[in-house]
Protein backbone atom coordinates (compact mmCIF):
# COMPACT_ATOMS: atom_id res chain seq x y z
CA UNK A 1 0.00 0.00 0.00
CA UNK A 2 1.19 3.70 -0.90
CA UNK A 3 0.30 6.54 1.08
CA UNK A 4 0.51 9.77 0.45
CA UNK A 5 1.07 12.06 3.60
CA UNK A 6 -0.20 15.82 4.16
CA UNK A 7 2.12 17.80 6.55
CA UNK A 8 0.84 21.18 7.66
CA UNK A 9 1.73 20.91 11.70
CA UNK A 10 -1.24 22.69 13.46
CA UNK A 11 -2.84 23.95 10.35
CA UNK A 12 -3.99 21.10 7.81
CA UNK A 13 -7.46 21.94 6.92
CA UNK A 14 -9.83 19.22 5.96
CA UNK A 15 -10.48 21.75 2.95
CA UNK A 16 -6.77 20.75 2.03
CA UNK A 17 -7.20 17.30 2.00
CA UNK A 18 -10.10 17.26 -0.07
CA UNK A 19 -8.19 19.21 -2.80
CA UNK A 20 -5.34 16.64 -2.95
CA UNK A 21 -8.01 13.99 -3.12
CA UNK A 22 -9.65 16.54 -6.39
CA UNK A 23 -6.59 17.08 -7.42
CA UNK A 24 -5.65 13.06 -7.65
CA UNK A 25 -9.21 12.00 -9.61
CA UNK A 26 -9.67 8.96 -6.99
CA UNK A 27 -11.51 8.67 -4.12
CA UNK A 28 -8.60 8.15 -1.61
CA UNK A 29 -9.18 7.26 1.54
CA UNK A 30 -7.96 9.65 4.49
CA UNK A 31 -6.45 8.41 7.58
CA UNK A 32 -5.32 11.06 10.18
CA UNK A 33 -1.70 10.60 11.89
CA UNK A 34 -2.50 13.34 13.74
CA UNK A 35 -5.88 15.74 13.18
CA UNK A 36 -5.45 19.35 12.20
CA UNK A 37 -1.02 18.45 11.42
CA UNK A 38 -0.79 15.32 9.22
CA UNK A 39 -3.33 12.80 6.89
CA UNK A 40 -2.33 9.95 4.83
CA UNK A 41 -4.08 9.44 1.58
CA UNK A 42 -4.15 5.32 0.79
CA UNK A 43 -3.37 5.45 -3.34
CA UNK A 44 -3.34 1.81 -3.48
CA UNK A 45 -0.59 -0.83 -4.70
CA UNK A 46 0.54 2.08 -6.73
CA UNK A 47 1.71 5.73 -6.19
CA UNK A 48 0.48 6.48 -9.89
CA UNK A 49 1.15 10.52 -10.25
CA UNK A 50 0.55 11.57 -7.33
CA UNK A 51 3.77 13.05 -6.16
CA UNK A 52 4.20 14.98 -9.10
CA UNK A 53 0.44 15.98 -8.66
CA UNK A 54 0.55 17.14 -5.04
CA UNK A 55 4.38 18.44 -5.15
CA UNK A 56 3.59 22.22 -4.41
CA UNK A 57 -0.39 22.01 -4.73
CA UNK A 58 -1.04 23.12 -1.84
CA UNK A 59 0.51 26.00 -0.47
CA UNK A 60 2.50 25.43 3.03
CA UNK A 61 1.42 21.68 2.97
CA UNK A 62 4.59 19.09 2.69
CA UNK A 63 3.88 15.82 0.75
CA UNK A 64 6.28 12.69 1.15
CA UNK A 65 4.88 9.70 -1.05
CA UNK A 66 6.14 6.11 0.42
CA UNK A 67 5.17 2.61 0.72
CA UNK A 68 2.71 2.58 4.08
CA UNK A 69 4.61 -1.05 5.07
CA UNK A 70 8.08 -0.05 6.84
CA UNK A 71 7.46 3.34 7.17
CA UNK A 72 8.91 3.67 10.54
CA UNK A 73 12.71 3.75 9.93
CA UNK A 74 14.91 2.17 12.23
CA UNK A 75 18.47 4.34 11.05
CA UNK A 76 18.49 8.08 11.01
CA UNK A 77 21.34 9.37 9.41
CA UNK A 78 21.41 13.42 8.81
CA UNK A 79 23.57 16.48 7.70
CA UNK A 80 24.55 18.43 10.32
CA UNK A 81 24.97 22.53 8.77
CA UNK A 82 21.64 23.70 7.89
CA UNK A 83 19.88 20.85 8.58
CA UNK A 84 19.99 19.34 12.13
CA UNK A 85 21.61 23.31 12.52
CA UNK A 86 20.53 26.62 11.14
CA UNK A 87 23.63 28.02 9.81
CA UNK A 88 26.85 26.99 7.86
CA UNK A 89 29.82 26.54 10.51
CA UNK A 90 32.33 27.19 8.34
CA UNK A 91 30.86 30.47 7.43
CA UNK A 92 30.00 31.39 10.54
CA UNK A 93 33.87 30.73 11.70
CA UNK A 94 35.40 32.62 8.76
CA UNK A 95 33.59 35.58 9.86
CA UNK A 96 35.92 35.88 12.97
CA UNK A 97 38.55 36.48 9.91
CA UNK A 98 36.63 39.15 8.34
CA UNK A 99 36.41 36.44 5.19
CA UNK A 100 32.33 35.50 5.82
CA UNK A 101 31.58 36.54 2.52
CA UNK A 102 34.30 35.28 0.37
CA UNK A 103 33.88 31.75 2.22
CA UNK A 104 29.79 31.86 2.28
CA UNK A 105 30.22 32.30 -1.38
CA UNK A 106 32.82 29.41 -2.21
CA UNK A 107 30.22 26.87 -0.02
CA UNK A 108 27.02 27.77 -1.50
CA UNK A 109 28.34 27.12 -5.00
CA UNK A 110 29.56 23.84 -3.41
CA UNK A 111 25.96 22.93 -1.85
CA UNK A 112 24.75 23.57 -5.07
CA UNK A 113 26.82 21.26 -6.85
CA UNK A 114 28.81 23.80 -8.78
CA UNK A 115 32.29 23.09 -6.95
CA UNK A 116 33.67 20.02 -6.10
CA UNK A 117 33.41 19.68 -2.33
CA UNK A 118 36.51 18.07 -0.90
CA UNK A 119 38.46 21.17 -3.37
CA UNK A 120 36.44 23.68 -2.15
CA UNK A 121 37.10 22.86 1.61
CA UNK A 122 40.08 22.70 1.36
CA UNK A 123 40.55 26.08 -0.55
CA UNK A 124 38.11 27.39 2.31
CA UNK A 125 40.09 26.14 5.39
CA UNK A 126 43.10 27.51 3.71
CA UNK A 127 41.80 30.62 4.66
CA UNK A 128 41.67 30.52 8.34
CA UNK A 129 45.09 29.56 8.90
CA UNK A 130 46.46 30.77 12.05
CA UNK A 131 43.28 31.40 13.46
CA UNK A 132 43.53 30.67 17.39
CA UNK A 133 41.53 27.27 18.09
CA UNK A 134 39.51 29.40 20.86
CA UNK A 135 37.49 30.98 18.04
CA UNK A 136 36.12 27.46 17.60
CA UNK A 137 34.44 27.19 20.88
CA UNK A 138 33.30 30.94 20.98
CA UNK A 139 31.80 30.29 17.41
CA UNK A 140 29.86 27.02 18.49
CA UNK A 141 28.70 28.73 21.48
CA UNK A 142 27.49 32.47 19.66
CA UNK A 143 26.46 31.05 16.30
CA UNK A 144 25.57 27.15 16.45
CA UNK A 145 21.59 27.25 17.00
CA UNK A 146 19.69 23.56 16.37
CA UNK A 147 17.31 23.54 14.15
CA UNK A 148 13.42 23.65 15.45
CA UNK A 149 12.23 19.44 15.76
CA UNK A 150 16.25 18.27 16.03
CA UNK A 151 15.86 16.90 19.17
CA UNK A 152 12.18 15.39 19.40
CA UNK A 153 13.08 14.13 15.96
CA UNK A 154 15.97 12.09 17.28
CA UNK A 155 14.98 11.35 20.40
CA UNK A 156 11.82 10.10 19.69
CA UNK A 157 13.34 7.85 16.80
CA UNK A 158 15.63 6.46 19.19
CA UNK A 159 13.09 6.11 21.91
CA UNK A 160 11.49 3.46 19.85
CA UNK A 161 14.70 1.66 19.03
CA UNK A 162 16.19 3.59 16.42
CA UNK A 163 19.38 4.28 15.86
CA UNK A 164 20.48 7.80 14.88
CA UNK A 165 23.73 8.99 13.09
CA UNK A 166 25.00 12.32 12.12
CA UNK A 167 27.50 12.90 9.59
CA UNK A 168 28.53 15.87 8.54
CA UNK A 169 30.98 17.65 5.91
CA UNK A 170 31.89 20.12 8.57
CA UNK A 171 34.07 19.62 11.55
CA UNK A 172 34.21 17.24 15.15
CA UNK A 173 34.72 20.26 17.13
CA UNK A 174 31.15 21.22 15.97
CA UNK A 175 29.70 18.16 15.26
CA UNK A 176 30.73 15.97 18.46
CA UNK A 177 28.91 18.62 20.71
CA UNK A 178 25.68 19.43 18.23
CA UNK A 179 25.73 15.36 18.20
CA UNK A 180 25.61 15.59 22.05
CA UNK A 181 22.76 18.13 22.14
CA UNK A 182 20.71 16.79 20.08
CA UNK A 183 21.03 13.42 21.05
CA UNK A 184 22.91 11.33 18.75
CA UNK A 185 24.41 7.75 18.99
CA UNK A 186 27.41 8.60 17.27
CA UNK A 187 28.45 11.54 14.71
CA UNK A 188 31.26 11.71 11.58
CA UNK A 189 32.90 15.10 10.65
CA UNK A 190 36.18 16.38 9.42
CA UNK A 191 38.66 17.06 11.96
CA UNK A 192 40.68 20.73 11.37
CA UNK A 193 44.30 20.11 11.87
CA UNK A 194 45.61 22.22 14.95
CA UNK A 195 48.97 23.50 15.83
CA UNK A 196 50.60 24.99 18.60
CA UNK A 197 46.70 25.90 19.47
CA UNK A 198 46.23 27.97 15.75
CA UNK A 199 44.85 26.53 12.76
CA UNK A 200 47.06 24.68 10.48
CA UNK A 201 44.59 25.41 7.47
CA UNK A 202 44.20 22.16 6.51
CA UNK A 203 41.76 19.23 6.97
CA UNK A 204 43.19 15.02 8.04
CA UNK A 205 42.27 13.08 5.59
CA UNK A 206 40.26 11.32 4.01
CA UNK A 207 37.97 14.06 3.50
CA UNK A 208 34.01 13.34 4.83
CA UNK A 209 32.46 14.63 1.34
CA UNK A 210 29.25 13.05 -0.19
CA UNK A 211 30.91 9.44 -0.87
CA UNK A 212 31.93 9.22 2.91
CA UNK A 213 28.31 10.00 3.87
CA UNK A 214 26.91 6.94 1.51
CA UNK A 215 29.36 4.79 2.95
CA UNK A 216 28.67 5.93 6.59
CA UNK A 217 24.60 5.20 6.03
CA UNK A 218 25.81 1.82 4.82
CA UNK A 219 28.27 0.49 6.82
CA UNK A 220 26.14 1.77 9.99
CA UNK A 221 23.28 0.01 8.51
CA UNK A 222 25.32 -3.14 7.86
CA UNK A 223 26.49 -3.11 11.36
CA UNK A 224 23.02 -2.36 13.09
CA UNK A 225 21.73 -5.70 11.26
CA UNK A 226 19.34 -2.82 9.29
CA UNK A 227 18.20 -2.75 5.97
CA UNK A 228 18.29 -0.13 4.26
CA UNK A 229 14.77 0.06 3.45
CA UNK A 230 14.41 0.74 6.53
CA UNK A 231 16.98 3.54 6.67
CA UNK A 232 15.41 7.12 6.42
CA UNK A 233 18.41 10.35 5.69
CA UNK A 234 18.16 14.09 5.49
CA UNK A 235 20.31 16.80 4.11
CA UNK A 236 20.05 20.22 1.74
CA UNK A 237 23.50 20.16 -0.44
CA UNK A 238 24.84 18.45 -3.46
CA UNK A 239 27.07 16.89 -1.49
CA UNK A 240 24.36 15.18 0.30
CA UNK A 241 23.19 13.08 -2.88
CA UNK A 242 24.96 9.74 -2.68
CA UNK A 243 23.74 9.52 0.88
CA UNK A 244 20.04 10.42 0.14
CA UNK A 245 19.78 8.04 -3.13
CA UNK A 246 20.44 5.14 -0.96
CA UNK A 247 18.44 5.81 2.35
CA UNK A 248 14.81 3.78 2.11
CA UNK A 249 13.58 7.58 2.34
CA UNK A 250 15.53 10.46 1.32
CA UNK A 251 14.45 13.44 2.40
CA UNK A 252 15.76 17.04 1.18
CA UNK A 253 15.07 19.62 4.37
CA UNK A 254 14.99 23.33 2.37
CA UNK A 255 17.48 21.59 0.15
CA UNK A 256 19.70 22.91 -3.20
CA UNK A 257 17.65 22.27 -6.42
CA UNK A 258 20.37 19.32 -7.81
CA UNK A 259 19.11 17.36 -3.99
CA UNK A 260 15.78 18.22 -4.44
CA UNK A 261 15.59 16.74 -8.03
CA UNK A 262 16.72 13.10 -6.27
CA UNK A 263 14.73 12.98 -3.07
CA UNK A 264 12.09 10.80 -2.21
CA UNK A 265 10.54 13.79 -0.46
CA UNK A 266 10.96 17.37 0.10
CA UNK A 267 10.27 19.65 3.04
CA UNK A 268 9.94 23.42 2.61
CA UNK A 269 7.12 24.41 5.00
CA UNK A 270 7.66 22.45 8.25
CA UNK A 271 10.37 21.71 10.73
CA UNK A 272 11.98 18.23 11.69
CA UNK A 273 9.32 16.92 13.34
CA UNK A 274 7.70 16.38 9.71
CA UNK A 275 9.62 13.28 9.24
CA UNK A 276 8.48 11.98 12.27
CA UNK A 277 4.71 12.60 10.88
CA UNK A 278 6.10 11.14 7.19
CA UNK A 279 6.61 8.14 9.61
CA UNK A 280 3.51 7.70 11.11
CA UNK A 281 4.35 9.35 14.53
CA UNK A 282 1.55 10.82 16.04
CA UNK A 283 2.79 13.60 18.93
CA UNK A 284 1.53 11.23 21.62
CA UNK A 285 4.38 9.15 20.55
CA UNK A 286 6.90 12.20 20.39
CA UNK A 287 9.90 12.49 23.62
CA UNK A 288 8.91 16.28 23.50
CA UNK A 289 12.03 18.72 23.31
Amino acid sequence: MFIATLIAADRLARGDISAARDALGRAAEAEWVEEGSACDLLLGDAPGNAPNTLEGLLPGVDVVVQRREGRHKRLLVADMDSTMISVECIDELADYAGLKAEVAAVTEQAMRGELDFEAALDARVALLREMDEGVIDRCRDERVRLTPGARTLVQTMRAHGAYTLLVSGGFTRFAEPVAAAIGFDAAVANELVIADGRLAGTVAKPIVGAAAKRRALVETAESQGISLAETIAVGDGANDIPLIEAAGLGVAYHGKSALTAVADARIEANDLTALLYAQGYRRADWVAD
